[in-house]
């Protein structure tokens, strides 16, 4: 795939990023990796968080190995624990807390035939769970200090269902009902909340098996193509920099039109 279908390397520069700190979550594959690795490019500092150890650190290394300032930390945010140790070591790393970024998220789930009490807790619960976990001492923290950002990844889900996803889709509309929440009660201690919502995005070479298929999901997408990791990994840096000083509450969609669309091309109504 060419550089112009969307693999080129996204030359935003953020400056005023640099120096500062950060935590990213959800970095032991995909979009959280994307993420890390665009801010770390900005000359952020970050703690990067995944259940994985073994993924996580082996990222965290990668980017170390590029003169990056990174700490991985192996920790399960949907639980009480695995948030505070997370939020902790970053405390003890950098003593100030600028960014967070709640990433991390359980994609599986099922229909609202076969979402049953297991299901539910492991897609609706879990998603709100790592990102409420984290960000209220997050919050408290920034407050304290005067200043700070939480941005929260979404999903077009939370606007447009997928089929047989009842529980992750639930959970993203109820995470951006969170972020406006936020954002509200924390304006007046400067710190700003906000989310970006991708759609389809590639994150992986695609398998010759799969070229067909992948062609066909592209062309129901106005831009014609998947976005890259780095796409989003750029939103984020964007609206955590001074350059998004005046933006909270809100939801950036980084779908390639697909949310804004009726109907997918060749269908009339």
């Amino acid at each position: 795939m060419s550089d112009d279908q969307g693999r080129g390397r996204v030359s935003a520069c953020f400056p005023d990023l640099a120096g500062k700190t950060g935590i990213v979550t959800g970095t032991s594959r995909g979009i959280g990796c994307g993420i890390a690795e665009f801010l770390a490019r900005q000359g952020m500092r970050l703690l990067t968080a995944a259940r994985s150890a073994e993924a996580g650190e082996a990222f965290a290394a990668r980017l170390r190995s590029s003169g990056s300032d990174v700490t991985f930390v192996a920790a399960d945010l949907a639980t009480p624990d695995g948030a505070a140790a997370v939020f902790d070591a970053a405390l003890a790393r950098f003593g100030r807390i600028h960014l967070l970024v709640n990433n991390a998220a359980h994609v599986r789930s099922k229909g609202i035939l076969d979402l049953d009490e297991t299901a539910y807790r492991e897609s609706f619960e879990a998603n709100m769970r790592m990102v409420y976990g984290l960000s209220r001492p997050c919050a408290r923290h920034m407050a304290e200090a005067k200043g700070g950002c939480i941005i929260t990844i979404s999903s077009v889900g939370g606007l447009r269902p997928h089929r047989g996803l009842a529980g992750y889709d639930a959970s993203k509309g109820a995470l951006d009902a969170l972020t406006r929440s936020m954002a509200v009660d924390l304006a007046p201690h400067g710190v700003r909340v906000n989310a970006v919502a991708p759609g389809a995005t590639l994150s992986h070479a695609v398998r010759p098996e799969w070229e067909q298929r992948f062609r066909d999901k592209c062309a129901g997408i106005p831009l014609g193509r998947f976005g890259t990791v780095e796409e989003i990994g750029a939103a984020v840096a964007f609206l955590a920099s001074d350059a998004a000083a005046y933006i909270t509450g809100q939801v950036l969609y980084v779908d390639g039109g697909l949310t804004t669309q009726l109907t997918p091309p060749g269908i009339y109504i």
